[in-house]
């Protein structure tokens, strides 16, 4: 049961990470690493609000220099595009042997002009249909 959401603001101090919560001013706190800052904001949170710390919910903003946050952005964007390709690509695929299977082709057969395993050819042939 989330009670409380905020958003923990980490920015990198020397070996540490710096952090404030966004709704609760003074409400700061340290981790080493990215990963503990939750647990932390949350404590800090708890503290501060009188709540149990597993009824917070942290939202972590790291600072990030901008033309780090730039390339981060266009690199989640290539990654979403790639796995977009990734998606249309394997139901082409799909497409495509059972296509070969309703020829007549053997799945070895299918997998050799797909150029994959005859296993996996049995895969794209069994994969349910997506619905379009």
């Amino acid at each position: 049961m989330v009670a409380v959401k905020v958003t923990a603001v980490a920015e990198r101090s020397g070996r540490w990470w710096a952090v404030r919560v966004v709704e609760m001013p003074g409400a700061f706190t340290q981790a080493r690493r990215l990963d503990q800052v939750p647990t932390m904001a949350a404590d800090a949170v708890a503290t501060l609000a009188d709540v149990d710390p597993a009824t917070v919910e942290v939202e972590v903003r790291p600072v990030l220099a901008a033309e780090v946050s730039g390339r981060l952005e266009r690199a989640r964007a290539a990654r979403r595009r790639a796995d977009e390709l990734a998606t249309s690509a394997a139901e082409q695929l799909r497409e495509v042997a059972r296509m070969l299977a309703d020829a007549g082709l053997p799945e070895r057969d299918i997998g050799v002009i797909l150029g994959t395993s005859h296993q996996r050819a049995h895969q794209l042939l069994t994969a349910p249909r997506r619905a379009s």
